[in-house]
């Protein structure tokens, strides 16, 4: 059976004692025992997480890193470094960094490899704009950023990668996927897969849905076929709401 996973995403926000509170009170919540909860905050956060996280059922991510274990990168945090403070998962690929930041599903590919090597799970981000809906390319668009970001692993190594598809003019906009068209590309991203690595390692990749998940929608998101989870953001930010999403199955 395929891992259920939710992923908090804290992007830039948060400073030290708002973290901490935040994470105290989703800590005193109850969560169920059949979802993975991943909580990704600032790295300013990361080091003492993971102690306020021992001993319970959540597992820290980080939001990005380098795919040099070290050098003159000024600025920047490699997976050897975020393994070293008792971090599982690391988000790359992100529409934000691809937008912003001018990342590619090749470049993001190395960083792939190396949180791979260092034992850590990606959470690999794809997903078209509105545009690229709009023009019937949003098959294409997210066929070429699974094959350029990920088919240069072996069958093992994909299994230990989490997807997430995030339709970027559903980010931070309150629009979201309706669970028909989530669910398509989710089944067509598991097709995808299967043409490349064959049935079980497609049958068994958890695929999450990003794009403004909230717990009035998580529900029926979550019941989809191919839907395994979600990667959240602004509701992240409310431990009620992360919560709720999180006991959404």
């Amino acid at each position: 059976m395929r891992q259920k996973i939710v992923a908090g995403n804290w992007k830039m926000n948060l400073d030290l004692n708002e973290g901490k509170e935040l994470l105290i009170n989703i800590l005193d919540s109850d969560i169920s025992d059949n979802t993975q909860c991943v909580i990704a905050p600032p790295y300013i956060h990361l080091s003492g997480f993971k102690q306020m996280l021992s001993h319970t059922k959540l597992s820290l991510g980080s939001q990005n890193c380098h795919q040099q274990d070290s050098g003159a990168y000024t600025g920047e945090v490699s997976a050897a470094m975020l393994k070293s403070v008792g971090v599982e998962y690391v988000i790359l690929g992100h529409s934000e960094r691809r937008e912003y930041f001018n990342e590619d599903s090749l470049g993001i590919s190395f960083k792939v490899n190396n949180v791979i090597k260092h034992g850590l799970r990606p959470i690999y981000c794809c997903g078209e704009t509105l545009t690229q809906r709009k023009e019937g390319e949003h098959f294409e668009t997210i066929r070429v950023q699974i094959k350029n970001g990920l088919f240069q692993l072996n069958e093992m190594e994909l299994l230990n990668c989490v997807i997430a598809y995030e339709p970027v003019w559903a980010i931070g906009t309150g629009e979201t996927a309706s669970p028909e068209q989530a669910q398509e590309i989710h089944a067509f991203i598991r097709k995808t897969i299967a043409q490349e690595y064959g049935d079980m390692v497609a049958d068994n990749i958890s695929i999450l849905y990003g794009g403004s998940v909230k717990p009035g929608n998580a529900v029926e998101l979550f019941n989809c076929p191919d839907i395994d989870g979600g990667l959240i953001g602004g509701a992240a930010l409310d431990a009620e709401s992360f919560v709720a999403i999180c006991n959404s199955f």
